[in-house]
């Protein structure tokens, strides 16, 4: 199978080399007597993280010391075997291998039918969001994370839909904007979903909700993600979370959508067919995603995007 610039990697050497390149640099050993690696790979970059599917075809070795970043290994078939830091751990579907930054690790068995999800997420970047999303600065991830509970489901499909798109082709994610939101939701759902907060904590206060409130009308175009509204608000993800439900009777991405909203319309209604692209003010104001945003127009508004322009 090819690899994401298109190369088919004739020997283990160039195998090694590709994924390297693509993921994190290592050496390999195959552990098959096979010849010919047949190797799957694709990758795409949002800024801090990567995301990377990887298969070998064969059964392998890897040894990294993965630089710079954490490693999230999540096996869609198969299963891997490793060891770091004196612990042993298997994961295959449904559970995930994860290891630290500059530190030695040994994935001693990758069976030939194992391809995982990889992601590959900045030092530093993964230690600010996860102090901002739980509001506790020094966590660190465990050397395996459950993905069987309904959070890591629900963090899983949403990553399903991404691997989707590395298979077909699509690159939405090429935008900036648009990078810097995917890079953001999916660190936030992941740590929400691996991740528990030791001290239940306080609903955030309507003090602190409004706070949040005059940033969000300030500038609703910023590619705002929950980790950024909590850092506003001096609360965890999940307290920013309950108190907007509790005060406002949504979540926080809820009501930045219909703040967006508002402000497409009243664009739209001012703006001159002839010139202005619905697009292109959808995408000024923050949306991403243009499917969605027009449905979701059509609920408020009861018309099309387009009607709006038109009339």
């Amino acid at each position: 199978m090819r690899t994401d610039d298109g190369r088919i990697p004739g020997n283990w050497e160039e195998a090694e080399v590709a994924v390297s390149d693509a993921y994190f640099p290592h050496s390999l050993r195959p552990l098959d007597a096979i010849t010919t690696p047949r190797v799957t790979l694709r990758r795409v970059d949002l800024g801090p993280l990567r995301l990377a599917r990887v298969g070998w075809g064969a059964e392998v070795s890897v040894e990294s010391d993965h630089p710079g970043a954490y490693a999230v290994n999540i096996p869609l078939a198969g299963q891997i075997e490793s060891v770091s830091e004196g612990r042993e751990v298997v994961s295959r579907h449904g559970y995930a291998s994860v290891f630290r930054p500059d530190t030695a690790a040994a994935i001693t068995r990758w069976t030939a039918s194992c391809e995982i999800v990889g992601i590959k997420l900045d030092r530093d970047y993964l230690h600010r969001e996860m102090a901002r999303v739980l509001g506790r600065p020094g966590l660190q991830l465990p050397p395996q994370v459950d993905l069987t509970t309904d959070a890591g489901k629900n963090w899983l499909s949403m990553l399903g839909a991404m691997v989707g798109n590395l298979e077909s082709g699509d690159s939405p994610w090429t935008n900036p904007v648009v990078a810097d939101q995917l890079s953001g939701a999916i660190t936030s759902a992941f740590v929400l979903a691996v991740m528990r907060e030791a001290d239940p904590g306080t609903v955030a206060r309507p003090r602190i909700i409004k706070r949040v409130l005059d940033r969000l009308h300030a500038d609703p175009s910023l590619a705002w993600t929950s980790a950024d509204m909590a850092e506003v608000a001096g609360v965890s993800v999940r307290r920013l979370q309950e108190g907007f439900r509790e005060y406002l009777g949504v979540c926080p991405r809820e009501y930045l959508l219909d703040l967006r909203l508002e402000r497409i319309h009243a664009a739209l209604s001012e703006g001159d067919p002839a010139a202005v692209c619905v697009t292109d003010v959808a995408l000024e104001w923050g949306i991403t995603h243009t499917g969605r945003f027009a449905a979701a127009y059509r609920r408020k508004y009861g018309v099309a995007p387009s009607d709006t322009l038109r009339s």
